[in-house]
């Protein structure tokens, strides 16, 4: 098929979760949507914390009903201080209840979401898909125009450039990015356990980052193990019999016996943050806008977030007639995700800093704040509803 006389109202650059979320979300208010993107199997076992607003983004989009059955749901969090220190922050629990909810979210493995999502963008007859890769993007006056590896050219208004850390979308565009790396890495991987989790996800914090128990489907959780990168090229090395007795210690026994299953992944942690998240008919979603350490689940439920708003404020631009690519349109998003990245990223950085910290002051800060979390419920609720999505947020 020759594509080169059509000019699609938006194209979409990278097939990862928040990829495919933008180009479903785009489709699905009625613009003409390309997704350019390789189809290649969901190579590891990760898992993602779904929050409530990340589901029902999904559920709008016909997308969580295909693969809520591989999801646990998450009822209750805790946060445990584990540091071994002599000022130690009191245990924190938060519960959905408490708030008029059945759960915070779920927790499912990337793969089934990757499947629902890959079943979803299939059925829409206005989502055209390319299983290839962008070999140059060039925005220009009124357009983007785009050359495949394949020898392909497409062209489209609007340019959602989800094609991750190394962005060629947002180089494209001429964005720059600041990066600070924090000498740290996570671990992740797989267990089952002899216990049942009760929907209950703990974070215990030591005093090299956090180590977090995520409930899956029956007796099983995901593990995020957050370490100094000596330590966690450590753990990564151990064999399967170690690391689960490493794992049971981490978890104080809390899920009786553990056993790791089959692989693991280690990747070094950042903080990344784009100059703009919008410029010359590009818009970055996902980890091409932000990378974030896995504290708090916050990573992939903002790449949704900037999904949900490039598809709100896109189409609603071209209801109305305007120019999606525009700068007045990209001034709107920019305007919409700036201040929900800023203030997480600044959440986060602070508590991994206030972690690692062994300034006594800060430890005594720090405690005092987990305190307050726990014992003043309107501090704790408001905290609870803001962990989930910005309650103040309104996209213009």
């Amino acid at each position: 098929m020759n594509n080169a006389s059509q000019v699609y109202d938006a194209a979409v650059i990278g097939g990862g979760p928040a990829g495919l979320t933008a180009a479903i979300a785009l489709a699905a208010t009625g613009a003409r949507t390309a997704l350019l993107a390789r189809r290649v199997p969901y190579a590891d076992n990760r898992t993602t914390a779904l929050l409530g607003a990340s589901t029902d983004l999904l559920e709008r989009l016909d997308v969580w009903s295909r693969c809520q059955d591989k999801a646990a749901a998450l009822r209750t969090m805790r946060l445990v201080d584990d540091t071994g220190r002599l000022i130690r922050a009191p245990e924190v629990r938060f519960t959905s209840d408490e708030i008029g909810l059945e759960q915070f979210g779920y927790n499912i493995d990337n793969r089934s979401l990757m499947v629902a999502l890959e079943e979803r963008a299939a059925g829409l007859s206005n989502l055209t898909r390319f299983d290839d890769e962008a070999a140059t993007i060039d925005p220009q006056d009124a357009t983007v125009i785009i050359h495949t590896s394949k020898g392909e050219q497409l062209a489209a208004r609007l340019v959602i450039g989800a094609d991750g850390r190394q962005s060629p979308s947002r180089e494209a565009a001429g964005i720059g990015i600041s990066r600070r790396d924090l000498h740290q890495s996570a671990l992740t991987f797989n267990i089952t356990h002899s216990r049942s989790h009760n929907g209950i996800s703990t974070e215990f914090h030591t005093a090299q980052g956090p180590c977090v128990f995520v409930p899956l489907p029956g007796n099983r959780c995901s593990v995020v193990w957050v370490a100094a990168t000596r330590e966690a090229e450590r753990l990564m090395s151990l064999g399967d019999d170690e690391l689960s007795e490493a794992a049971e210690r981490q978890s104080h026994s809390i899920l009786g016996r553990v056993q790791v299953e089959a692989g693991r992944n280690l990747f070094p942690l950042t903080i990344e943050r784009p100059d703009q998240f919008a410029s010359h008919r590009v818009a970055l979603v996902g980890e091409s806008a932000h990378v974030v350490p896995p504290i708090g689940a916050q990573g992939l439920n903002m790449g949704l977030r900037d999904a949900a708003d490039i598809a709100d404020i896109a189409g609603n631009a071209i209801s109305l007639g305007e120019d999606p690519g525009s700068p007045a349109v990209l001034a709107r998003y920019q305007s919409a995700r700036r201040a929900d990245v800023a203030s997480r990223l600044i959440a986060i950085d602070v508590a991994n800093r206030s972690l690692l910290s062994d300034f006594l002051g800060m430890q005594s800060l720090r405690a005092a704040g987990m305190h307050l979390l726990g014992s003043f419920g309107p501090l704790r609720r408001l905290a609870m509803r803001e962990g989930l999505a910005p309650t103040w947020k309104r996209v213009s």
